[in-house]
């Protein structure tokens, strides 16, 4: 006699009451936030796709680092080129493939559907772009979120001369400003690690000088949390600190950081962009934002519209959309608006 497993309810009740949930229905009924949802997923498809929306050209060095000899070949999914150059391409393919080596801008064509400047593909580094600034947001952002909930929860949970301490620390950075500490820690650092990947240095600065507001946020929320009753009952109980920490305290204030966690995607990007227009960033021809922008700085005239026109359509879009379903996160989750 066979039987029929009963269907995971749990799991499916579970889906279900997130889905319903105030803050989700909330969200659901915002058409900003919807709208800002849609801008954002079209930027992760473009950014996730970039090598079948701006494919390499035949004879360029990505090609030739996947080891493929047509464009055509990393369409092939049954090909390693088509699963490398999705999660894993190489640097060569941020190169922005480049038409001639004309300073004078070129308006859009069959070759180059946005036109060049610089010589420069604007399509291509855009699409390309797109990449970057997600990979680079995601890492530093990822990054600045755990170690600020690490040290807030520190501060806020154990307190006395501890919480002091990191306090006194934080209204130091917090006396600093963010862009000059974070322009002076890219310069030592590029300056002290000649060859360094670029990446590195934007990376740590931008860390250094971020994770500073997540913690002040986690220590407000982890001093309220840990007065609760329900933390009183699990210590009663015999939980280590690092249990009640990891389990009751900081799931339970995680809300507000997310959210800004959610913000910040979308500015910090716009912090790279602009250190790349001052010339902080990556060198000239790497798929970056910010290198177009700059390209385009000597050709602000009507008939070279377009060399400024679509960088800076993607930068507004790109804050735009972040910004409208981050700040419709944060109300859905702030208890004062429920």
């Amino acid at each position: 006699m066979t039987t029929v497993s009963a269907p995971p309810q749990s799991q499916r009740s579970a889906l279900q009451g997130f889905l319903t949930s105030r803050p989700v229905m909330k969200l659901r009924r915002n058409k900003l936030a919807m709208l800002g949802l849609l801008i954002t997923l079209l930027f992760v498809l473009v950014a996730f796709f970039a090598p079948f929306i701006a494919r390499p050209s035949a004879g360029s060095n990505c090609l030739r680092d996947l080891g493929v000899s047509s464009p055509n070949q990393i369409y092939n999914p049954a090909g390693g080129a088509f699963w490398q150059v999705l999660f894993s391409a190489p640097e060569s393919c941020y190169a922005i493939e480049r038409e001639s080596f004309s300073p004078t801008p070129t308006p859009p064509s069959s070759e180059a559907i946005f036109g060049t400047s610089q010589g420069y593909d604007i399509f291509y580094g855009l699409v390309w772009g797109t990449r970057t600034m997600f990979k680079l947001g995601l890492i530093i952002v990822g990054i600045t979120l755990l170690t600020g909930v690490i040290i807030g929860a520190i501060s806020g949970y154990y307190g006395g001369w501890i919480d002091n301490l990191i306090q006194r620390f934080l209204d130091v950075l917090f006396a600093l400003p963010g862009l000059v500490l974070t322009i002076i820690l890219i310069t030592f650092l590029k300056a002290s690690n000649p060859g360094i990947d670029p990446s590195v240095p934007i990376i740590l600065a931008f860390v250094a000088t971020g994770w500073a507001s997540y913690a002040k946020i986690v220590r407000g929320d982890v001093i309220r949390t840990r007065q609760l009753e329900y933390v009183d009952a699990a210590r009663s109980l015999g939980a280590r600190d690092n249990r009640l920490i990891l389990k009751h305290i900081v799931p339970n204030s995680l809300a507000s950081v997310l959210t800004i966690a959610v913000l910040d995607l979308g500015t910090v990007p716009l912090g790279i962009a602009a250190l790349s227009f001052l010339g902080l960033g990556f060198p000239a021809g790497y798929a970056e934002w910010g290198q177009l922008v700059d390209f385009a700085r000597a050709w602000l005239q009507p008939q070279y519209w377009y060399v400024m026109v679509y960088p800076a359509a993607f930068i507004i879009l790109f804050s735009l959309g972040f910004n409208l379903f981050g700040d419709a996160l944060r109300d859905a989750y702030d208890p004062k608006t429920r």
